[in-house]
């Protein structure tokens, strides 16, 4: 399914975002997470 394929490929690039801001947000700690999170289910 095209849709699906493209829905994963969304997928994998939004992880590499996140996994980028956690990796600059380290400091922060929880708050950064809850952001991530929160932004995630939307």
């Amino acid at each position: 399914d095209e849709e699906d394929k493209a829905f994963k490929q969304k997928q994998k690039e939004e992880q590499k975002k996140v996994e980028e801001l956690k990796a600059k947000a380290m400091g922060k700690g929880p708050l950064a997470t809850g952001g991530i999170k929160k932004s995630g289910k939307k």
